[in-house]
């Protein structure tokens, strides 16, 4: 394949509408996902915890192994399954899926009332179609007859 023509096709990819739209999807999603995740942590998520005694979900966690000290320095790290922090994920996602289907649910809706809008428009009365030639001629031949 020639290197133009690569470059040429790939082009024609890059710029078709579809990959254009995909790709300014891809970044308004990233954009609203950290919106919703901002609601969830900062929020929701405390406002849960109040309900529930001033928890931390993000704080709950299984220790596996303790972290070793050596005074006040952390000689090893604790090891530990933070599944806290996961409900908080799991959390964000749920949310994130509840916000992305309303807005599809109110497009789906505003597209219904618009394609409703054009069905009960009156539709304008067609101009009749204009009569082919030979019919044309035949209604001269007929009216030069009856003038006779």
């Amino acid at each position: 394949m020639a290197k133009g023509k690569f470059w040429s096709e790939f082009k024609d990819f890059a710029m078709k509408g579809n990959v254009i739209d995909m790709a300014v999807g891809v970044v308004i999603g990233g954009a609203f996902g950290k919106i919703v995740t901002s609601l969830v942590s900062d929020i929701i998520m405390p406002a849960v915890g109040a309900l529930c005694g001033g928890l931390n979900f993000t704080d709950w966690k299984w220790v596996l192994k303790e972290a070793v000290m050596k005074g006040e320095e952390v000689v090893k790290p604790e090891v530990a399954i933070s599944w806290g922090n996961f409900l908080q994920v799991i959390f964000d996602f749920i949310i994130i899926a509840l916000c992305i289907f309303f807005v599809i649910k109110g497009i789906n809706k505003a597209k219904a009332l618009s394609e409703k809008k054009k069905e009960e428009a009156p539709a304008e009365p067609e101009a009749p179609a204009p009569k082919p030639d030979d019919v044309v001629l035949l209604e001269e031949i007929r009216d030069l007859l009856k003038n006779k």
